[in-house]
């Protein structure tokens, strides 16, 4: 008993004297539980809504600062034409566009009936359906209570209108989150595992007596991966667009350009992940934790990211998929141009050099 006693002992010293293994025991549910108790929730918060007024009468002001003072959307400004609806959406300023009809106080008191449009971003479904079902609440509670005591109470039927996604087909969302979360793992995966597969082995050291430079051992062993995933990201465009009629109404080479800057950026990213890991278990764990998780959870794939805490919300910015994510469904689903998405194309860019730079420079001090 005594021995089995002290096995024990000793495998917990070995357990505490490990601190990736402290770190999957106890980190890993902390930092979940965390996640996903933020992250995951069906409430939505400072949804942004245009207003475009017809009527400008004291029933659809009121009606409008009902919607702003509900703690639930928050003002992207007023509009004149349909014509700049999209542009709302184009640009991101708005989830939600509120259209009042001309005379909706006169219809109101003379017919007891009036007609609300609600129009939506319906690029990101999940967001657009809780959006539209909060406003059609805070509408109609509003006027439920301003003429209960009347014996012929007010009506206002509401229409609703989806813009991008009008049958609110969930796979407009998940394709181009998924070929951000493919994307993401196949290439640092691969890219951090072959190259600590050369360390792991001992053959390093032959690269390392070789005329090449760190640069060109690095760009060597990342092109066939830049090409496969590539591949990868264009068979994914191509099976959305083929079996689940999911459109391409922009540009099919921006898109195409956008992916390659995307690979590129995933693919310095598992190099910076090779530099620091030494075996190939450790490259894999770190890729698979480190990448995954935050990709499903942080980047808007799923989960609205204006619905998070500020703190997940900041944090979500040096997420590469959170901006790959907007550009993939503005091309796709919105038909813009690079006009409409040249901040998270430089953003990406940015991220990517400084991938490079840090996994070079890494790379220059394991070789002295």
């Amino acid at each position: 008993m005594n021995r089995f006693f002290g096995f024990v002992k000793k495998e917990f010293q070995h357990i505490f004297r490990d601190m990736r293994t402290l770190l999957i025991l106890f980190g890993l549910p902390i930092v979940m539980i965390i996640l996903f108790g933020f992250v995951v929730t069906t409430e939505i918060r400072d949804v942004e809504v245009g207003i475009w007024d017809r009527s400008m009468d004291q029933a659809s002001i009121r009606a409008t600062q009902k919607i702003f003072s509900s703690g639930y959307f928050v003002p992207a400004g007023y509009i004149d034409h349909e014509e700049e609806i999209g542009d709302l959406f184009r640009s991101g300023r708005a989830k939600v566009v509120v259209v009042f009809e001309e005379g909706f106080e006169r219809n109101l008191r003379r017919e007891n009936h009036a007609a609300i449009k609600l129009i939506t971003d319906a690029s990101d479904a999940n967001t657009a359906q809780l959006s539209l079902t909060y406003l059609q609440g805070v509408l109609m509670t509003y006027f439920q209570s301003v003429n209960q005591d009347v014996e012929m109470p007010w009506s206002v039927n509401m229409k609703s209108r989806m813009f991008y996604n009008e049958e609110m087909k969930g796979v407009y969302m998940f394709v181009p989150g998924l070929m951000a979360l493919i994307l993401m793992l196949i290439s640092a995966l691969m890219t951090s595992v072959t190259i600590t597969r050369e360390k792991e082995f001992g053959t390093m050291e032959l690269l390392l007596a070789s005329p090449l430079k760190p640069r060109e051992i690095i760009l060597g062993k990342v092109t066939p991966y830049v090409l496969l995933s590539f591949t990868n990201a264009m068979t994914i465009v191509l099976l959305g667009f083929l079996v689940f009629d999911v459109p391409v109404k922009g540009s099919l080479w921006l898109l195409m350009l956008e992916c390659m800057l995307y690979i590129t950026l995933a693919l310095s990213l598992g190099v910076l992940i090779s530099t620091s890991a030494k075996t190939q278990q450790m490259a894999m764990f770190m890729s698979m934790l480190g990448l995954m998780l935050p990709t499903i959870l942080l980047s808007g794939f799923i989960f609205p990211i204006d619905n998070m805490p500020k703190v997940l919300q900041w944090f979500s910015t040096i997420m590469p998929a959170r901006w790959f994510i907007v550009v993939v469904k503005n091309i796709m689903l919105k038909g813009t141009g690079f006009a409409f998405i040249w901040k998270e194309t430089l953003i990406m860019l940015g991220m990517t050099l400084f991938f490079i730079l840090a996994s070079v420079k890494r790379f220059k001090i394991r070789l002295n």
